[in-house]
């Protein structure tokens, strides 16, 4: 029998861009029993709402997606909202969790979590070498206490809780809000949007020097599915793709992929962000046989070609 078929799997954040993904990937494993709590329902935010959503779900397992997130000007305008609401959702879920012996957490964090200046690639021992890059430091900062929490509590309790750090995520179906998006949706609207109009040029943030790595959302979602289903153990595990990549060489290719023919402007009165990100994912192919199998070229394409449908 199938692991999931005996299950019964509370995924907060279930109906979120990655959490669709999740709950897709359980149901076809045979889990016939997923709760997917709603915001307007259960305020994760508040205790009470988190102790009624464990006693209307009654799970066996809970993947925590939930999250007060967005990209760089989002963290800049919300730092205390961002830090408070993610530290309360998390910390209060894991002990309401741990009390009522729900046999298993699974933890989502960020790479926002890692110091500044990481070397490359980052490696889960390097997650306490530093501060965190400083726009992202509340969010991060809240996201790792998941980390301390769990590991707290399996040495006291016995509790098993996992933590994930995926990359950057990307794909169909991520939301191009201008005021909270990443990257990579932001960069598909914006060249998307001066083509349509036939705009000689856009603006991008920074000067392009930055890299980061990017993970598809399918294959985010395998990989929390196979922790979830192999993975027991104290340490953190990097979900990542292996592909590096400039910002600059990202909005080229993005530009290129929505034929917009157009100059690039680089605003470097605003942030960079973190310096760089790559990750080691060695871990999570050792412990739970997860390798990314979608290249950053194939999932753009399928990205943009979703958001030119939906917005058509």
């Amino acid at each position: 029998m199938s692991f999931w078929t005996t299950k019964r799997v509370t995924i907060t954040g279930g109906a979120g861009f990655l959490g669709r993904e999740i709950v897709r990937l359980v149901q076809e494993e045979g889990c016939q029993e997923v709760f997917v709590p709603r915001s307007r329902e259960y305020d994760l935010v508040d205790g009470g709402a988190v102790r009624r959503m464990l006693d209307d779900s009654r799970p066996d397992l809970v993947i925590h997606l939930a999250a007060r997130v967005g990209g760089i000007g989002a963290n800049r305008a919300n730092p205390g909202r961002f830090f408070y609401d993610n530290l309360m959702m998390g910390a209060q879920l894991m002990e309401e969790a741990r009390s009522r012996g729900i046999p298993k957490l699974v933890a989502v964090g960020t790479v926002c979590a890692y110091p500044k200046f990481t070397p490359v690639p980052f490696r889960e021992a390097d997650l306490w070498a530093g501060y965190p890059e400083e726009t992202n430091a509340p969010y991060g900062l809240a996201k790792k206490m998941l980390l301390v929490q769990g590991q707290a509590y399996r040495q006291q309790y016995g509790f098993n809780s996992i933590f994930l750090l995926p990359a950057n995520l990307y794909g169909p179906g991520d939301h191009v809000d201008p005021a909270g998006s990443h990257v990579i949706p932001a960069l598909i609207a914006k060249c998307l949007e001066a083509r349509e109009r036939g705009d000689a040029a856009i603006e991008v943030w920074g000067d392009g020097s930055p890299t980061r790595e990017f993970l598809y959302v399918e294959d985010a979602a395998r990989a929390i599915v196979l922790a979830a289903e192999r993975y027991d153990g104290a340490d953190p595990v990097n979900l990542g793709s292996g592909e590096e990549i400039s910002i600059k060489d990202l909005v080229m290719l993005i530009a290129d992929l929505t034929g917009f023919r157009g100059e690039l402007v680089w605003d470097t009165s605003k942030p960079n962000g973190q310096p760089r990100r790559s990750l080691d994912t060695s871990r999570a192919e050792q412990l739970f046989g997860f390798q990314a199998r979608t290249p950053l070229r194939v999932g753009l394409q399928r990205t943009v070609s979703w958001y030119e449908m939906h917005r058509r």
